[in-house]
């Protein structure tokens, strides 16, 4: 569910009409529904609760990263699961507290690693024994002591993208699972460090409960073992997942997947962590764009918009799908007809949508691609000079820019040339 909807025959975000949002921002723009957001972290955290689980729930800021979206979240008290030191000071500038955030990641530089030690942070999420020492070495130089999970890498299929499963044995994530009681056993001896919780993630956009059901059994199994060994485990970080109906799937339901974390891991005694991002964002943002021009070309027509693939990566970088629907509704009589949906980019791969039906539209309307609040704006770029995109929050018949965009002048005065160019 969204707060999406025609009303009189017009697309409103909540209470506030997108062509008003069009008249002052300009095309192209990301719009998120606040009311959306809310929802989501609300079902979520009641089906967690519902099942007897005592659980934090930290935003997977890399879905999308925006301070205005962070900031709704935590002030529903939701904690942040962060992959860089960027995504660190964003959750702590957005109010998250530093005992609910997760730094996680294989690749975290001494710097980060020092930075999240400064801040004082839940839990860091070890991926390699070299990091684990270069922490250990840290902690001991501050005088602190650093709770930390290591991240797992059970080598399960989660049956999604090749590009977005992180947890097979051929994956760059995690610790392969047949080493990780040896790294825990040098965790426990390291100075600096205490091995408090295990991490897994499997991979993004998960439609069947399957692939957690077996990654969560096999935690199960490992938890008994560190135990065993003398390692004293109190949380398990579950990483995030959960897909979103794009296409008409049907992944699980939150209830569901809380249901299933009780089955196989409800009776460990254990905290449990879990990081959503799509899960929360992606059905409450949508990218507006205005028609260009309609090009009817030789064999097809194109339907040319304003928006492209630097604002919105995902149909040329996974083939994703997005909904795509006009502003102003469409008659009920009126016919549909192939068209490809491209942007104004010079790459082929600049297509958000090949033979998709749409009703006649011409220069100057206004569409919107759904599902696009998670990797959306957060994977945006300037490719082609195009300045970012600007993004835009709703909150009942209020709307604010809460990212703007940037001016040319902007965007050129942020290169230098080298002293020996005459000017």
């Amino acid at each position: 569910m969204n707060h999406f909807d025609y009303q009189g025959g017009i697309l409103f975000a909540e209470d506030v009409a997108i062509p008003a949002i069009a008249a002052e921002i300009g095309t192209p723009f990301y719009c998120y529904s606040t009311a959306t957001i809310e929802r989501h972290y609300a079902v979520l955290a009641d089906a967690l609760a519902a099942a007897g689980l005592e659980t934090t729930i930290c935003f997977a800021c890399k879905a999308n990263p925006n301070l205005a979206v962070i900031r709704t979240l935590a002030q529903l008290g939701a904690g942040a699961d962060v992959v860089s030191e960027g995504e660190l000071r964003r959750a702590l500038a957005a109010g998250v507290p530093a005992e609910r955030i997760v730094f996680s990641g294989i690749g975290k530089s001494r710097e980060e690693l020092a930075f999240a030690l400064d801040a004082g942070i839940m839990q860091i999420n070890v991926e390699s024994e070299p990091e684990l020492l270069m922490l250990s070495e840290l902690a001991v130089a501050a005088g602190r002591v650093v709770e930390v999970a290591l991240r797992v890498n059970p080598d399960v299929d989660a049956n999604t993208h090749a590009k977005i499963t992180t947890g097979k044995k051929e994956n760059k994530f995690g610790i392969e699972w047949t080493r990780v009681r040896e790294v825990y056993a040098i965790a426990r001896a390291l100075p600096g460090i205490a091995p408090v919780a295990v991490a897994c993630h499997i991979g993004s956009q998960l439609t069947e409960i399957g692939p957690f059901r077996e990654a969560f059994l096999r935690l199960r199994d490992l938890v008994s073992d560190l135990r065993a060994d003398g390692t004293e485990i109190s949380r398990l970080d579950l990483g995030g997942g959960l897909g979103v109906p794009y296409d008409g799937e049907t992944p699980p339901s939150p209830a569901v997947y809380a249901e299933t974390i009780a089955q196989t891991l409800g009776d460990l005694g254990c905290r449990f962590i879990v990081e959503p991002g799509r899960l929360l964002v992606g059905n409450a943002g949508l990218l507006v764009s205005s028609v260009v021009r309609v090009k009817r070309g030789a064999t097809r027509t194109f339907v040319v918009v304003d928006a492209a693939m630097n604002d919105l990566m995902r149909p040329a970088l996974y083939d994703a799908f997005h909904a795509i629907r006009p502003v102003v509704e469409p008659a009920a009589d009126a016919a549909a007809a192939p068209v490809d949906i491209v942007g104004p980019v010079c790459e082929t791969g600049d297509t958000f949508a090949r033979q998709r039906d749409l009703t006649p539209v011409e220069a100057g309307d206004l569409l919107v691609f759904e599902t696009a609040g998670a990797y959306g704006a957060a994977m945006a770029s300037t490719y082609n000079s195009r300045p970012l995109v600007p993004e835009v929050m709703v909150k009942g018949d209020r709307f604010a820019l809460v990212r703007a965009r940037p001016s040319y002048e902007d965007m050129i005065a942020l290169d230098r040339r080298p002293d020996w160019q005459t000017a």
